[in-house]
């Protein structure tokens, strides 16, 4: 039996990282716990490439542009979707999701899905640091061993 398992080495691993300007505090602290995590695991900081957009609904087309271009190896989509009393949360965060999703199908490039789409402002604050972890710093973890499991596949 032959198994590819992915590493979380980030040796020579380019990432993107695209993210939403909207709720920007839960957002810079996602930010922060990727780049935290994927410079401890040894991806060099020139090899980084941040893209801030106005919102999640803006991070699947510009997802596309930079994994498209061939500076990067996987892009993580970080933001933060908190619903409100509108069905606003509904259409951006399933379309989000299925950008972020079909980018990933559509390139081959790993397009790591970290948008927090949550009921209140405390659950996302939980989530970006807080008891519930940082998920930006688990989006880095997954974009990383991706890369390296891809590369296995790909010989």
């Amino acid at each position: 039996m032959i198994v590819h398992e992915g590493n979380l080495s980030g040796a020579g691993i380019r990432l993107g990282i695209v993210a939403a300007r909207f709720n920007e505090t839960v957002v810079r602290t996602l930010v922060n716990g990727a780049v935290d995590v994927a410079r401890r695991a040894g991806v060099a900081d020139d090899a980084i490439e941040l893209v801030w957009v106005p919102g999640a609904f803006e991070i699947p087309v510009v997802a596309a542009t930079l994994a498209s271009s061939g500076r990067v190896d996987a892009v993580l989509c970080l933001g933060a979707v908190i619903r409100g009393d509108t069905p606003h949360f509904d259409y951006v965060a399933g379309q989000a999701a299925s950008g972020v999703a079909k980018v990933g199908l559509d390139t081959g490039v790993p397009v790591i899905f970290g948008v927090l789409t949550t009921d209140t402002a405390e659950q996302a604050e939980a989530r970006a640091g807080g008891k519930a972890g940082n998920k930006g710093a688990d989006a880095a973890l997954a974009a990383i061993e991706t890369v390296n499991v891809l590369r296995s596949l790909r010989g």
